[in-house]
């Protein structure tokens, strides 16, 4: 007998930790951006606000793609331990 919708275990993190995941890739981001405009301030003199720009904003990608890949990494192995295993798929 299968088992009722409410007692089914889910492998879906909590809404905080998936809060606290998206505020730590924009926090990254923000971070990868400040490095990225500072790298290039450090190296251009006279006017060089479109470097200074693009360096920010690869930066910022940059990091902010990178912390997103440990952020789903770390909230896919919460979600297993949660369930007590590797996480399955519900019986269509």
């Amino acid at each position: 007998m299968p088992a009722p919708e409410d007692a089914r275990r889910s492998a879906l993190p909590s809404v905080r930790a998936r809060v606290l995941a998206f505020a730590a890739i924009a926090i990254g981001g923000g971070c990868g951006g400040l490095i990225g405009w500072a790298f290039v301030n450090l190296q251009c003199t006279g006017a060089c606000e479109v470097p200074k720009a693009i360096g920010a904003v690869t930066g910022s990608l940059a990091s902010s793609i990178g912390v997103a890949v440990i952020a789903v990494l770390g909230l896919r192995a919460m979600g297993e331990w949660k369930v007590g295993g590797r996480a399955k798929a519900p019986p269509p």
